[in-house]
Order: C-alpha cells, then sequence, then structure tokens
C-alpha cells in the first residue's frame, strides 16, 4: 500500500520513472542522421567522381550515370521491398529471408522505433548501403554494359542477392545467430560487391584492347576528390553502423582512419619500391583497401589491431590486383574484386583475430576464441561468396536474354556517353 502510495505521488508531481523499454535517445537519432547524410555522400558525389576519374574521357558521363541511377533504383526498391526482406520477420524461412510486414515500408510512422532510434531514420541509414553496395559493383563492368542492363541487373541483384545476406548477418538470420561478427559490411557489403563484380567481368570478358592496350584513368584529379570524399564519409559507414553516438561509434572511426592511413601508405611504398615511383592512382587504391579491409572489424578491434589490418589490406590487395590483372588477365576495370572483395575477406578473417581482448596492445573489445570465431568467420565468407557468385551468374544470364549486357564492338569503340546518353562529359 505505502508503495502505490508513493508511486502515485510521483505521477502527480510529475516526476519520470526510469522507463525500460525502447526509448528514443535524441543524441543517438541526431548522429544517425548525420551518419546517413555521409554514407549518401559517399556514392553521390563521392564513388561516382571516383570512378568517373578512372575510365576514359568517353565513358566519364556513363559512369556518373550509372551510380546516379542505380541511387534512385535501390532507394525505390528498399521502399517498396528491400527493407521489408532485409529486416522483416520472415516467420519459418526467417534464418534465410525476411517477410513482408514491412513492405512499402509499412508499420513505420514517425513514433515508430528501432532501439533509440525512429525507425523511418534505421530504414533510410541502412538504405543508404543498400545504394553503395550495387553501385561499386559498377568498377567491374565499367565502359561496356549496355544502360539498361545496368539498370534490370542492379535491381534484380539488390533483391536477390544484397536483401537476404544482409538478413543473414544483420536481420536476424542464421549468420548473425551464428555469431558471425561484422560490424558495418565485409560481408555484406565488400565481398558480396566484389564477387559480383568478377563474376561480371568474366560473363561480359574483357573490354576491347585489353590487356595489350594500355588504359589509364583520364582524370586523376576527379578521382583523387572522388577518394576524398569517400574517406570522409566512411567515417558514417562505420561510425554510424554503432546505431548509437557513444564509445563504439568513437572507436569504429578511430580504427577506419588509421586503416586508410596504412592502406595508402602501404600500397604506395610498394609501388614505389616495385616501379620506382609512388602514383596518385596507387594512394588512393590503398585507402579504399584500408577503408574496406577495416569495415567488418570497425566495432571490435583497437587501435593497434587496426594499424596491422591497414597493413596488410594494402599489401594483399596490392598483390592481388597485379596478379588478376597481369597474370590472369581478368578485366575488372576498377579493381572492385582484388579491392573490395579481397579487402572484405582478409578483415572479415581479421576480425575473428584482434576483436580478442587477449592480444595485449593488439586487443579488442571481446572476450572471444580466436581459433572458435575464425571457424565462425570462414563460414560467413564461404556462404557469402558462394551465394553470390551462383546468383549474379543466373541474373547476368537473364539479363543478357532479356536485353543484352554488353554493348557492339563500334559502340564501345565510340564510347558509351554517346551511344547510350547522346552527350558528351566534356565538350571543349
Amino acid at each position: 500500500m505505502l508503495v502505490k502510495r508513493l508511486i502515485a505521488a510521483i505521477i502527480g508531481l510529475g516526476v519520470a520513472l526510469p522507463v525500460y523499454a525502447d526509448t528514443l535517445d535524441g543524441a543517438d537519432s541526431a548522429w544517425i542522421l548525420t551518419a546517413t547524410a555521409l554514407v549518401l555522400f559517399m556514392t553521390i558525389p563521392g564513388l561516382s567522381l571516383f570512378y568517373g576519374g578512372l575510365v576514359r574521357t568517353k565513358n566519364v558521363l556513363s559512369v556518373l550515370m550509372q551510380c546516379f541511377t542505380i541511387t534512385c533504383v535501390a532507394s525505390v526498391l528498399w521502399l517498396v521491398l528491400g527493407y521489408s526482406l532485409a529486416f522483416g520477420d520472415g516467420g519459418a524461412a526467417h534464418a534465410f529471408i525476411g517477410g513482408l510486414g514491412n513492405f512499402m515500408l509499412g508499420g513505420i510512422g514517425e513514433d515508430t522505433l528501432s532501439g533509440t532510434l525512429p525507425e523511418s531514420s534505421f530504414a533510410l541509414f541502412q538504405m543508404t548501403f543498400a545504394i553503395i553496395t550495387p553501385a561499386l559493383i559498377v568498377g567491374g563492368f565499367a565502359e561496356r554494359m549496355r544502360f539498361s542492363a545496368v539498370v534490370l541487373f542492379s535491381a534484380a541483384w539488390l533483391i536477390l542477392v544484397y536483401a537476404p545476406i544482409c538478413h543473414w548477418v544483420w536481420g536476424g538470420g542464421w549468420l548473425g545467430e551464428l555469431g558471425l561478427m561484422d560490424f558495418a559490411g565485409g560481408t555484406v557489403v565488400h565481398i558480396t560487391a566484389g564477387v559480383a563484380a568478377l563474376v561480371a567481368a568474366l560473363v561480359l570478358g574483357n573490354r576491347r584492347g585489353f590487356p595489350d592496350q594500355a588504359m589509364p584513368p583520364h582524370n586523376m584529379t576527379l578521382s583523387v576528390m572522388g577518394a576524398g570524399m569517400l574517406w570522409v564519409g566512411w567515417f558514417g559507414f562505420n561510425g554510424g553502423s554503432a546505431l548509437a553516438a557513444n564509445g563504439d561509434a568513437a572507436m569504429a572511426m578511430l580504427v577506419t582512419h588509421i586503416s586508410a592511413a596504412a592502406g595508402a601508405f602501404t600500397w604506395m611504398t610498394a609501388e614505389w619500391v616495385r616501379y620506382g615511383k609512388p602514383s596518385a592512382l596507387g594512394a588512393v587504391t590503398g585507402m579504399v583497401a584500408g577503408l574496406g579491409t577495416i569495415t567488418p572489424a570497425s566495432g571490435f578491434v583497437g587501435p593497434a589491431g587496426a594499424l596491422v589490418i591497414g597493413i596488410s589490406a594494402g599489401f594483399v590487395c596490392f598483390v592481388a590486383t597485379n596478379y588478376i590483372k597481369r597474370s590472369l588477365k581478368i578485366d575488372d576495370s576498377l579493381d572492385v574484386f582484388p579491392v573490395h572483395g579481397v579487402g572484405g575477406i582478409l578483415g572479415t578473417l581479421m576480425t575473428g583475430i584482434f576483436a580478442s581482448n587477449a592480444l595485449g596492445l593488439f586487443s579488442g573489445q571481446h572476450d572471444i576464441n580466436i581459433g572458435s570465431q575464425l571457424g565462425i568467420q570462414a563460414v560467413g565468407v564461404l556462404a557469402t561468396v558462394v551465394y553470390t557468385a551462383l546468383v549474379t551468374f543466373i541474373i547476368l544470364k537473364i539479363t543478357d536474354a532479356v536485353v543484352g549486357n554488353r554493348v557492339s564492338e563500334e559502340e564501345e569503340l565510340e564510347g558509351l556517353d554517346l551511344v547510350s546518353h547522346n552527350e558528351r562529359g566534356y565538350d571543349l
């Protein structure tokens, strides 16, 4: 009776009691809204300029258009179906795919919460990941794929590859339940995009003249500008994946920066030793390798571990790029697989080591058994690679039958800017 009277008195005075259900946190919400803008900034203009500068003059506008159009298509598909498949409850099939409970973002209102965030902001943040992932694949088939095929492929790939794997890892699916550690998208974003780009490069075949004809970037200034935007935007990509304004977000941003710097300098140094001079292209590519490789580990490792991951990324991805282009002679135009795919695999596996809090100065933040966790990480990598490769191959075969994947040899020679859009990137 006394307790009831005290509660009534407190309520009467307007004093708030602690609430243990999900409640809106203004600081968390403000940070995720900011991080969302940063991740979108990574695609347009960051990735667009980075890729645009790396292709030849006659194809720069086509790459910008592809990134811009994918942003539009992925946004609409995420609204209609993608979010629900990735984060919805799939009932009996929940281990593999979400359901249709959030079709057209149904059930999400101004007061609907996801943890301490408005669910609308969580859905929008995740939408930016669904945008950049298929946009990354553009680098694998740049300068030779029909615009209609790009649009059709990207739409199907988002629904059939990205959404299921996102659900496996982050939506309550089987890899998340298994214990896979992927903080911001080593499997969901980088391995899927890298493997898909490699499959696309193999299915479409090499560009006319590759590998005998030199195809240098037409405007490194654009690419360095785009790379800088990617570096800044990646703070939202990794830091925002904490889904809170807290120590996890701060540490994710710190280790992201360290790995990017280490990856850039390592690649630059390797190039310097092998070819006698460091290049701007090598520096920015090493930076992207460092960023992609730290992504799955960013919320789990410490600064010293991030340094090792960044150095490893710069060296391993440098070797992989040279091997794929020079030895295998596969025309992954903008090195998506050796940078994002190999980097994502490397980072996902190294997370299983450097997340451990038993490594002294190189410790991470978790009490894990390294051997067991490495096994789980390997399962995640293998499942992601196999599923992505198989479904991407099927989608490409379907798009080829429907609209034809590749432009003709004459159209490729003329350039996709004029062929696809009747415009030029430059009219000097």
